[in-house]
């Protein structure tokens, strides 16, 4: 069946940086466009950024020019780079596969405190 799985979440001190991957199987990874959401605690989950079966991305307002949304279709998977991280990108973030069927993954808590 498919599944999405993430890590590289953690711990992090405001200004700092984290890369989150999410590795797809069960799926034809190339055809789809992926993407991440986050679900900050106590507000309903957000988009992200998008990366398309093309390449191309889309983000959020409030992560353009911090947050960089790549895939690797020869590894079945997607990332997240995530710079000058704040107290409010504290959230748990899903992975998205869109196409003919849609799939999440479970999430990675990521927490920006110092």
């Amino acid at each position: 069946q498919v599944q999405l799985v993430e890590s590289g979440g953690g711990l992090v001190q405001p200004g700092g940086s984290l890369k989150l991957s999410c590795a797809a199987s069960g799926m034809a990874f190339s055809i789809y466009n992926m993407a991440w959401y986050r679900q900050p605690p106590g507000k309903q989950r957000e988009w992200v950024a998008t990366i398309t079966r093309g390449g191309s991305t889309n983000y959020a307002d409030f992560v353009k020019g911090r947050f960089t949304i790549s895939r690797d279709n020869a590894k079945n998977s997607v990332y997240l780079q995530m710079n000058s991280l704040k107290p409010d990108d504290t959230a748990v973030y899903y992975c998205y596969a869109g196409g003919t069927m849609a799939y999440w993954g479970r999430g990675s808590q990521v927490t920006v405190s110092s």
